[in-house]
C-alpha cells in the first residue's frame, strides 16, 4: 500500500512576511492520518483552523491566501510546494501572524525543515486526484492571452512558459518541464527564488505590499541585469520559481495530482480557477489509491531522495 505521510517531529523556523514586513513564527507538527494540510492562527484571541483546499483560496493577488471568515493566511504558495515536493500529507501548521515566512524567497528552506523532522509513513493509503480527460481555463486575447491545462497522466509532471519582455529574464531559460518521477524536486526546483523589479517596488509598497522583501529573499532587477551579487541560482530561475509556485498552488485542492500540468503565462489566480473548473466537471478526475506500491507513478512510491 501506497501511505500516507507526515512529519516525524516538530519544527520551528521564524522570519518576516514577504508583503507584510512582519515577524512570524512558524511551528510545523506531525498530523494524524486524513488530517490534511491545516494552518492555525495561533496569535488569535481564538485559535482558528484553516484547511487547505481550492476553496479556501480568498485571494490571488501577488501570492495565494486562504482563509476561514476574518482569519487568513497569506503567502502559502512556497510552503506548500514543499510539502508537495516530499510528498507530505498530513501536516499542523501553527502560525503568529497572517502571512507565511518568505525566509530565503524560495522553498528550499522550507524542505529543509521538513526534511530535518523527519519523513513518517502512516497506516492509511495516500489518496490522489487522477485525471480522466482534460480540463482548462483561458484568459485574455492575442498578446495578453494566458491559460493553464491538466491533462491526464500516471505521474504528476509539470511545464511552463514565462513571456517577460526584460533583458535578464529574455537571456534565460523561458520553458521548463519537471517531471515528480525522473526529476529530483530539492535539487532541480525547491532554490529557485521569487523575483521582482525595482520598478513596481514603491508601487508595491504604497498598497501595503512587498514592504519585507529585499535582495535576501528575491530577484530584483532594474531595467536591465539582476542586482543580486550572486546572480542567478539557476540558469532559468524565474521560470522554475514558476514551476515552484504552480506546484504549490496546485496542491491546495488537497491532494496529490496525477496529472500532467501546462500553463503559459499562468499565475496564482489561473492556478487557483483551473482547480474551481477541474472541480467543477466531477466527470473528469477520480480519487484513487495504490494497493500495490508498484503500480504508482515513479517518484510516488519511493522515499523522497535527499538533497
Amino acid at each position: 500500500m501506497l501511505q500516507q505521510r507526515t512529519i516525524k517531529t516538530l519544527t520551528r523556523a521564524v522570519g518576516v512576511g514577504l508583503h507584510s514586513g512582519q515577524r512570524v513564527e512558524l511551528t510545523l507538527r506531525p498530523a494524524a492520518p486524513d488530517t490534511g494540510i491545516v494552518f492555525r492562527r495561533i496569535d488569535l484571541a481564538q485559535p482558528v483552523d484553516i484547511p487547505v483546499s481550492a476553496e479556501a483560496v480568498t485571494d490571488t493577488r501577488m501570492a495565494s491566501t486562504i482563509g476561514v471568515g476574518a482569519a487568513k493566511v497569506h503567502t502559502v504558495e512556497h510552503l506548500m510546494s514543499a510539502c508537495a515536493g516530499l510528498g507530505l500529507d498530513n501536516l499542523y501548521i501553527d502560525i503568529t501572524a497572517e502571512e507565511v515566512p518568505i525566509l530565503d524567497g524560495s522553498s528550499a528552506s522550507f524542505v529543509f525543515l521538513l526534511q530535518s523532522a523527519g519523513i513518517e509513513l502512516q497506516k492509511l493509503p495516500r489518496r490522489f486526484i487522477r485525471l480522466k480527460r482534460p480540463v482548462e481555463v483561458r484568459e485574455g486575447e492575442g498578446a495578453q492571452a494566458k491559460w493553464a491545462r491538466l491533462s491526464p497522466y500516471h505521474g504528476f509532471k509539470l511545464s511552463f512558459e514565462i513571456d517577460f519582455d526584460h533583458p535578464a529574464v529574455d537571456s534565460t531559460g523561458q520553458r521548463v518541464e519537471f517531471d515528480l518521477g525522473s526529476g529530483n524536486y530539492s535539487r532541480d526546483i525547491a532554490r529557485a527564488r521569487t523575483f521582482g523589479f525595482t520598478r513596481d517596488v514603491e508601487a508595491l509598497r504604497a498598497s501595503g505590499l512587498a514592504l519585507g522583501g529585499g535582495l535576501d529573499n528575491a530577484i530584483v532587477m532594474d531595467d536591465y541585469k539582476v542586482l543580486n551579487a550572486g546572480g542567478l541560482r539557476y540558469d532559468d530561475e524565474f521560470v522554475k520559481h514558476k514551476i515552484l509556485d504552480a506546484m504549490g498552488d496546485l496542491y491546495l485542492v488537497g491532494k496529490p495530482l496525477l496529472a500532467a500540468y501546462s500553463a503559459f503565462r499562468s499565475g496564482h489566480a489561473l492556478n487557483n480557477l483551473l482547480l474551481r473548473e477541474l472541480l467543477a466537471q466531477g466527470d473528469a478526475w477520480e480519487v484513487v489509491t495504490f494497493d500495490d506500491q508498484g503500480e504508482a507513478p515513479k517518484g510516488f512510491a519511493q522515499p523522497v531522495r535527499a538533497w
